[in-house]
């Protein structure tokens, strides 16, 4: 993907993803905590994963368990930090932010504010997908938005290093 020279297209796209994704991530979690009842799972899988209603009150793996709104303002923070990224890329990176950096910070943005909305609203976060091929924690839209935003971000910070030996001096 190229770069997005406009801040204006910067920021329909960043905006425009953001809504879309937090938009899906609370559509799937009412519709998951309104059809199941805590702990239920789904009565078939899809190969690699399977449904299970939880209320999580903490990070992956029950870390922080009941620190609901320190993880709720933390989110926040990261949420604030990435957007300030994005506004000071060109001056932090000396280029504009590809096609692909701002689709990355968008998920990641709209992951976080996903989950800080059930933290704040719940005191949980309701988490539905659960993978069946490995123990994993269940998780959500916005988990999948905040882990494919870092590495979707990680990933085109990378290429555009390699596909622009000049930007390295």
């Amino acid at each position: 993907m190229g770069l997005v020279a406009s801040k204006r297209t910067q920021g329909i796209i960043y905006g425009a993803l953001a809504l879309v994704w937090i938009a899906l991530d609370q559509v799937t979690k009412a519709y998951f905590a309104s059809t199941y009842a805590l702990g239920q799972s789904s009565q078939g899988s899809w190969v690699l994963f399977d449904f299970q209603l939880v209320n999580n009150k903490g990070a992956a793996w029950g870390m922080f368990s009941d620190s609901t709104f320190a993880l709720g303002v933390t989110s926040l923070v990261v949420c604030a930090l990435v957007t300030g990224c994005l506004v000071a890329f060109e001056r932090i990176a000396q280029r504009p932010p590809t096609a692909l950096e701002v689709v990355s910070m968008a998920l990641v943005f709209a992951g976080g504010i996903g989950n800080a909305i059930d933290r704040f609203s719940q005191g949980y976060v309701v988490d539905f997908i659960r993978l069946t091929f490995i123990d994993f924690p269940v998780f959500n839209v916005a988990d999948i938005g905040v882990t494919c935003g870092f590495v979707l971000l990680f990933l085109s910070l990378l290429m555009y290093g390699r596909n622009n030996p000049a930007s390295e001096q």
